[in-house]
């Protein structure tokens, strides 16, 4: 008899799913819920140094004094002894989780980590303090950038369910996924998106970053670009930097270049110039547009050297060098246009210009006419990403690889290397 009651209840409870279904009601959804941790847990384990690590993802780099400084992308950036450049070696690793870039003046490191903004103190490199921690300040807080920052890749998935996710105080580390019969009007865009969506470095002793950095020192004030905004801070108090208010600068900020009393942000939209005459209140100036595509810039004499990087993510803009006239500080001018394969970073040192273009390698050009630039060599079969030009060596990352290459009167020549995985 109760067998006889199951199997009843068994095909009643099959013809009510299956009535659902003919009506669309409902149907199986991949729905994927975050994992989170607290911003305090996240904190209190977030910054420590250990020995030497294999590097997972080479960034930017980052030079001061004898020492060399390789970000990890999210994780934290590793320290290299340079004081001979034909034998660098490692010396620590910093653990920063989330961090992407640094800056440093007078032994004082300063570095995102996720939102915040970390002061340490590096006098000594082996033994690393924290002096201050600004909480939320970069990117304008909140969960959403968080998650983007940390990298964390999202998943495919039907719904995403945020229930029980406090958004003040959670940071996503990771997302689980499982098949779960819902309601179809659930696939829906839910409340997560809609809320989220919208929502000449002088002064003190400071080191020197390349083209891609999104942090700049500027005398006592330190410059951080995010995706749309200028954050401002007051450094001249190195312990205990003072937040100035933001400016808006666009869509798709995405690196900071400094010359004189003038700001040069590159964008995925173009080149954007901001005066910093009252360094607490950057000021527009004017603008360069161009198709949208990743872009760097660096700054020297009446030109600025823009490299676009098509292709991806970084649009439909072809790839290649952009010489900019801005003798006209308020009327920027495309000069001329050089074609480039997928080009990165790059610098200036004297008559020198040097391009990363990606898997195309390093290219060195004489600039000393320009607009008008010639090829001087080109490094192949390497794969190239930041540059910085020092005052005796250049410095370049690519591949997991440290570079540092001599002057020589119209070239370079390698003197080292130095594989960081």
């Amino acid at each position: 008899m109760k067998k006889n009651i199951l199997i009843m209840l068994s095909v009643f409870a099959a013809s009510l799913f299956s009535c659902d279904d003919e009506k669309g009601e409902y149907q199986d959804l991949l729905v994927a819920r975050p994992l989170t941790i607290s911003k305090t847990e996240f904190r209190e384990s977030s910054v420590d140094v250990i020995e030497p690590q294999p590097i997972d993802e080479s960034g930017k780099i980052y030079a001061y004094k004898d020492y060399i400084f390789v970000n990890d992308r999210y994780k934290g950036v590793h320290v290299i002894d340079n004081s001979n450049p034909t034998s660098p070696q490692k010396v620590s690793f910093i653990k920063i989780a989330g961090n992407v870039d640094i800056s440093i003046k007078d032994d004082y490191l300063f570095a995102d980590s996720l939102t915040d903004l970390v002061v340490l103190d590096i006098s000594d490199v082996n033994n690393v303090e924290i002096v201050d921690w600004l909480e939320g300040v970069l990117g304008g807080g909140g969960f959403w950038l968080a998650t983007e920052v940390q990298n964390i890749e999202w998943p495919q998935a039907d719904v995403f369910d945020y229930e029980g996710v406090d958004f003040e105080n959670d940071i996503i580390v990771g997302w689980e996924t499982k098949m779960e019969r819902r309601r179809v009007e659930e696939t829906q865009p839910d409340v997560f998106f809609e809320d989220f969506a919208t929502a000449n470095e002088a002064g003190g002793d400071s080191g020197q970053g390349g083209s891609l950095a999104r942090f700049k020192i500027v005398g006592d004030y330190l410059y951080v670009v995010d995706s749309h905004n200028i954050n401002t801070f007051n450094i001249s108090d190195l312990e205990n930097p003072e937040e100035k208010e933001d400016v808006y600068a666009g869509f798709d900020i995405e690196t900071i270049f400094n010359k004189d009393n003038h700001l040069f942000l590159g964008s995925m939209r173009g080149m954007y110039i901001y005066d910093i005459t009252e360094p607490a209140t950057p000021t527009f100036v004017s603008e360069f547009e161009h198709g949208t595509a990743c872009d760097p810039v660096v700054v020297d004499g009446d030109y600025a050297y823009v490299t676009l990087r098509g292709g991806s993510f970084c649009g439909a803009t072809e790839s290649g060098l952009f010489i900019v006239d801005i003798s006209n500080i308020e009327t920027p001018e495309l000069e001329v246009i050089y074609p480039m394969d997928e080009p990165y970073g790059l610098g200036v040192k004297d008559d020198q210009l040097f391009i990363c273009d990606g898997s195309s390698g390093l290219k060195v050009y004489d600039k000393s006419d320009a607009p008008n630039i010639e090829q001087l060599n080109h490094f192949e079969n390497i794969v190239t990403f930041d540059v910085i030009p020092m005052q005796e060596q250049l410095l370049m990352v690519g591949d997991g690889i440290l570079y540092q290459y001599e002057y020589l009167e119209n070239d370079i020549r390698l003197i080292s290397q130095l594989p960081l995985n």
